[in-house]
């Protein structure tokens, strides 16, 4: 018998359980739900938090890991449609980080109705740049050496990618962050890694039309600040804002999770009655 979506993807629901107030923390590329233990404490009373894990986190999953059904962040969709759905969820506020962000647009596009606002946390439609007419952070070649860098010696390529992603200035995170990286099988990691770094779902954006809020750090290796005031402008919701925290590095739920936290807070409850 095939385990059900919630297990499959070790699945937690922590806070106020029997609310229909619901808030969905999906974490990006390198991550486990582990990212957002420091986040959650901050969170309001009141709120059923779920966690959830992606498809290609820990040894056993990369062990059962599809690589034919995940071949575009639409897998990725259905499986968070599908945890929603087992769970019972109504509707909830998603918080998605890095990848997670694109995989919350491409669910909201399918069931509007479930989702009451998507949080997109260092999100990027498209991390290549294309021309003069888009700047995403990387040119082809950067990609490929990255890559083949991941094939050769994926522990060295984890321990130097790090301290880039997140910042050198949050050694304890760095080290976080690279344990969870090195907890993802190296093949799987780099089928993913091309999943993300090739996609370009720019063309979905004006069809996001539930209210959308983008949060980036001033500076960010991997999504440059003018790809968060692009997505800013493209997202086809009437409600959509940005905010730029004042740090640095792609992952401020682990590096800078007292300046993140206000800013979630303030988005979360907003319209739920909680403040």
């Amino acid at each position: 018998m095939s385990r059900s979506f919630v297990e499959a993807h070790h699945v937690t629901v922590v806070g106020d359980i029997t609310s229909n107030r619901v808030v969905v923390l999906s974490h990006g590329f390198g991550s486990d739900q582990s990212s957002w233990r420091l986040i959650v404490p901050q969170l309001p009373k009141g709120l059923k938090i779920v966690l959830l894990d992606l498809a290609f986190v820990g040894s056993r999953n990369s062990r059962k890991f599809d690589y034919n059904r995940y071949n575009s962040l639409e897998a990725f969709a259905s499986d968070l449609l599908s945890i929603l759905d087992e769970l019972q969820i109504k509707t909830c506020v998603y918080v998605g980080h890095s990848m997670s962000g694109m995989i919350g647009c491409i669910a909201a596009i399918r069931r509007p109705a479930l989702f009451e606002k998507l949080i997109l946390l260092g999100a990027s439609p498209r991390y290549l740049n294309d021309g003069h007419s888009y700047l995403g952070g990387f040119e082809e070649e950067d990609v490929m050496q990255l890559f083949a860098a991941m094939e050769q010696n994926f522990p060295m390529w984890a321990n130097t990618f790090a301290p880039l992603v997140v910042g050198a200035d949050f050694p304890a995170a760095v080290e976080e962050f690279s344990r969870t990286v090195l907890g993802i099988q190296a093949g799987v990691a780099v089928h993913v890694a091309k999943l993300i770094f090739l996609g370009d779902y720019r063309s979905i954006l004006p069809a996001v039309t539930v209210p959308c809020h983008v949060i980036q750090t001033q500076k960010d290796f991997a999504v440059p600040g003018n790809v968060a005031k692009y997505l800013h402008r493209r997202l086809g919701g009437r409600h959509s804002t940005l905010d730029i925290l004042e740090t640095e590095g792609h992952l401020p739920q682990i590096s800078a999770p007292t300046i993140l936290a206000p800013i979630l807070v303030k988005l979360i409850t907003h319209q739920q009655g909680l403040i």
